[in-house]
């Protein structure tokens, strides 16, 4: 049978706005209606007619409404086969009513969770009967419409008006699918909050919110991005976000993340890595610095501010070719001048990351990691050389450790207090992480002496810091932990060259 026609159907929700409409057109069409509870009373206000669940089941709701449809009068109803002699002739034997139609939806228990209630609150929330009555629906597709959300209530009505109360085959495997999405999801919730606890080694993620990028990385492969993306960002114009895009984005904000709102932090990426950061007396400033330490990479690449974006640094950034800007507000001038190009990305982000993993697939499988939630302070550093870091350099290390930290292995980085001078990233040597950060620096004319170098990793020869004293570098910052250290702290003292050890790697893959 392909198309049913509904004429009996049971519904038990917890949420019911915007449920009046379907009762409307069920009433209409004849339905007979089983319900229990508030939603019993919620339908008969509604001027329906209502079978409590309790006269089809002789039994009353019990154990404070833990047990209320678990009853083979109702499982039976929904799950006996239509088109099975067998099934028809005990359902007709035990006087079980089909049902046709089942509206559930679940208790609210990550909602719970998030408002940080008690366990046993938590506990309370753990749904029984709706995710039984879902999965039996939804497994008898075939002859049963199983609505188990309250965000398909407008499209089950438009569903019933068109079809005049009756459904066809391909509509009850689409919602079937719907149902056991919710289902797993709401199971992966249930397991993520006991396994805080007890760690066991399992992955299980689940984000019901997906959307289908233009293409991937590139425009042969395939992209979706999975995630509540509005919670995080307002976007005020610009075209739809690309893989790539989302990629930056992700490692713009990690890093402006590492600075404090009452700093003027800006910094321009390009493929993940900074071309330029700063913090300057205003929002201009701070860009301004940022944009000096790669004029030529700032082109097209993806821009961050922890300020809001005013008239001033708007009419700097309008004359750079850029993707995306991301601000916690933007002016109202300010935006009216960069909405001017219809195609450029701007990002209002409205609240700071909040994962504690992170997670990507590689060979037949996942790896898991904490996130690098360390960000390296003075109180830290050990000094390893006879000659101590002044309090500029210290602040200068720090924020050079910030930078350095976000960039990829291997990395060094070179900068004063406020601005980053030039990076060297992604090589397969250190030396030629530095070699191309002094390069860069050179050919944006910075003067080196007297800046400080970071390494987000231990130095396995003193060859580095010989080439940054070379260049006027007079303080180090790195993690320490080489078997060959005291080569590189021997040549430092040996120079008058000053170095902290953090005893924290931040390698970046």
């Amino acid at each position: 049978m392909s198309q049913v026609k509904i004429q009996s159907a049971l519904i038990s929700v917890f949420y019911k706005d915007n449920l009046a409409p379907i009762i409307e057109l069920l009433k209409a069409n004849g339905v007979t209606i089983y319900s229990t509870g508030g939603t019993q009373k919620f339908i008969e206000e509604q001027g329906a007619e209502v079978v409590p669940v309790e006269d089809l089941t002789s039994y009353p709701s019990i154990f404070g409404g833990r047990v209320k449809t678990l009853h083979p009068k109702v499982f039976g109803g929904i799950l006996h086969r239509r088109d099975n002699d067998g099934d028809l002739g005990q359902a007709k034997e035990f006087e079980i009513p089909s049902i046709d139609l089942v509206i559930v939806d679940l208790y609210p228990f990550e909602e719970t969770v998030a408002s940080g209630a008690p366990e046993q609150d938590i506990i309370e929330k753990i749904d029984i009967g709706g995710i039984s009555l879902i999965r039996a629906a939804a497994k008898n597709f075939k002859d049963v419409l199983i609505v188990s959300s309250r965000e398909q209530y407008s499209a089950v009505e438009l569903l019933l008006k068109e079809k005049n109360g009756s459904t066809d085959l391909a509509d009850r495997r689409k919602f079937a699918a719907e149902a056991f999405d919710i289902s797993s999801h709401y199971d992966s919730a249930i397991f993520n909050y006991f396994n805080e606890e007890e760690g066991l080694t399992k992955f299980k993620v689940s984000e019901r919110q997906g959307k289908q990028l233009r293409y991937g990385e590139n425009p042969h492969q395939e992209g979706h991005f999975y995630g509540p993306m509005d919670e995080l960002f307002d976007q005020l114009n610009g075209k739809e976000l690309s893989y790539n895009n989302l990629v930056d984005i992700d490692a713009a904000v990690c890093l402006i993340e590492e600075f404090d709102a009452s700093e003027n932090a800006f910094a321009i990426l390009k493929h993940t890595n900074a071309c330029g950061v700063a913090i300057g007396s205003d929002v201009k400033d701070a860009y301004l610095k940022a944009f000096a330490a790669d004029t030529v990479s700032a082109f097209g690449g993806v821009l961050v501010s922890n300020q809001a974006i005013n008239m001033a640094a708007a009419e700097e950034l309008n004359k750079l070719f850029f993707e995306v800007l991301i601000a916690p507000s933007f002016d109202a001038d300010a935006l009216e001048l960069l909405k001017g190009k219809k195609n450029r990305i701007l990002l209002v982000k409205k609240q700071n990351l909040s994962a504690k993993k992170q997670y990507k697939s590689l060979l037949n499988g996942v790896i898991v990691q904490d996130r690098d939630l360390v960000t390296d302070q003075a109180a830290d550093f050990k000094t390893v050389t006879k000659k101590e870091v002044t309090d500029a350099q210290k602040r200068a290390l720090v924020f050079a450790s910030k930078v350095c930290k976000h960039t990829k292995s291997n990395t060094i980085i070179l900068a004063t207090e406020n601005q980053m001078l030039a990076s060297g990233v992604g090589q397969t040597s250190r030396v030629d992480a530095l070699k191309q950060a002094i390069e860069k620096a050179k050919s944006f004319n910075f003067e080196l002496k007297g800046a400080v170098m970071a390494s987000d990793a231990f130095f396995p020869f003193p060859d580095c810091v010989e080439i940054a004293h070379g260049e006027g570098i007079e303080a180090v910052i790195q993690p320490g932990g080489s078997i060959k250290d005291e080569l590189s702290i021997n040549y430092c003292d040996e120079n008058d060259m000053a170095m902290v050890f953090t005893g924290t790697r931040h390698f970046k893959h």
